[in-house]
């Protein structure tokens, strides 16, 4: 069936129910009956399997602003929804990736979809912003191009926020961490040390960040910081959650990364959590850092422990040009331990190196595993001992003090 037959169905029964729903309350059962009617009438020709498929996308399309999307993110199976363009769309279901027999009735549908999701986080989605970054009520991740931008059509991303919370007893049962380390894990959040998670995209950062914040006491203030907010710290009773906000139409009212972090330190927090860094707020974020704001904790892009600090020098660079050795200084004061994750094969995520980052000498980061993956892949202990190691005997001595 031919997209504007499909246009004209929708259109024919919006105007149905805006009529008849002022009169009384119309049920489900009713409106598939009055979309078979419109589909009889235009395309006499269907099969009823065809018919069905077509009655259930008009349906989803009118009483869903999802639309045809709505049973994929729904579907609790389901971890990614990926459009490309109005009839190409993927799932991610149990770690594979597969293709969905259903396509958008034109390219607009799939705007007013994307449009949706951005207006109700207050965001733009237009030809002048063709890029946004947004969620769902239910915190799941979003991206969204537009047309201009994307060469084959609208294009969409929906990374799924799962609604119960993934805590290390979780991650341990998938052999995403050791015991051992997730031990030595709680102890640094506990102890203040300034924590740094690298991956690659859709490695489990935010996850991981979510799960070891379940480690902060909870009689700290905390202050969340976030491009679009996903994480959840249900266990800390005394917290600030920000998020970033685009520009409006007369490109007023934007509120950065950066100045949020700058105004997180006039809020009186122990710790600073930074959802992920992408820019020039890594200059704010390390001043944090090295603020006395100790347990603070971020998340970045990386290939590796080494890749990530690169990356970082980088980022850096973007807000403030000074000698890149003053930079390392600094990002070597400010964070503590750097844990990186990877994404496998079966989709499954773990922790692959842990490292303290002991300073700066000699051009070159001084880098202290204390876990790294053996010859089988499996996550061990290198034997090294943390070198700085003054914020756990602190934290030791309160324990022994308190008890």
């Amino acid at each position: 069936m031919s997209i504007d037959k499909t246009e004209e169905i929708v259109r024919n029964v919006k105007n149905w129910l805006m009529i008849e729903s002022i009169k009384r309350e119309i049920e489900e059962d009713e409106i598939n009956e009055y979309i078979e009617k419109n589909l009889f009438e235009l395309c006499p020709n269907l099969s009823i399997q065809e018919m069905k498929k077509i009655r259930d996308r008009v349906f989803l399309r009118l009483k869903y602003p999802l639309g045809i999307l709505e049973p994929l993110v729904s579907d609790s199976k389901i971890n990614e929804v990926m459009v490309n363009g109005v009839d190409h769309i993927f799932v991610e279901k149990d770690g594979r990736v597969e293709r969905i027999d259903d396509a958008f009735s034109s390219e607009d549908e799939l705007r007013d979809i994307i449009r949706y999701i951005a207006g109700r986080v207050h965001r733009e989605f237009n030809e002048l912003n063709p890029i946004v970054d947004a969620r769902l009520s239910d915190g799941s991740r979003v991206c969204g191009v537009y047309n201009n931008v994307a060469v084959g059509g609208p294009a969409l991303s929906i990374r799924k926020f799962k609604k119960e919370k993934i805590d290390m007893d979780t991650m341990i049962a998938y052999r995403s961490i050791t015991s051992e380390c997730a031990k030595e894990l709680q102890n640094w959040v506990k102890a203040g040390y300034n924590i740094f998670v690298s991956g690659g995209t859709s490695s489990g950062k935010t996850t991981f960040l979510n799960a070891l914040s379940d480690y902060i006491p909870c009689d700290e203030r905390i202050v969340v910081i976030e491009d679009s907010s996903e994480l959840n710290m249900n266990q800390v009773e005394n917290i600030v959650y920000m998020e970033c906000r685009n520009a409006n139409s007369i490109g007023k009212g934007a509120v950065d990364m950066s100045s949020l972090i700058k105004t997180s330190l006039r809020l009186r927090p122990d710790r600073i959590i930074v959802g992920e860094v992408r820019g020039e707020e890594v200059f704010q974020m390390i001043q944090a850092m090295n603020s006395g704001h100790s347990g603070s904790m971020s998340t970045g892009h990386g290939n590796s422990v080494k890749g990530m600090l690169r990356r970082l020098e980088s980022m850096y660079l973007m807000a403030i040009d000074i000698p890149l050795d003053a930079i390392r200084m600094q990002i070597s004061e400010a964070i503590d331990i750097m844990v990186h994750l990877n994404r496998r094969r079966d989709g499954s995520r773990a922790v692959e190196s842990i490292a303290e980052l002991v300073g700066y000498e000699g051009g070159e980061y001084q880098l202290n595993y204390l876990y790294e993956l053996d010859e089988n892949l499996n996550l061990k202990p290198t034997g090294n001992e943390i070198i700085h190691n003054i914020k756990m005997r602190k934290a030791e001595k309160e324990k022994y003090n308190e008890g």
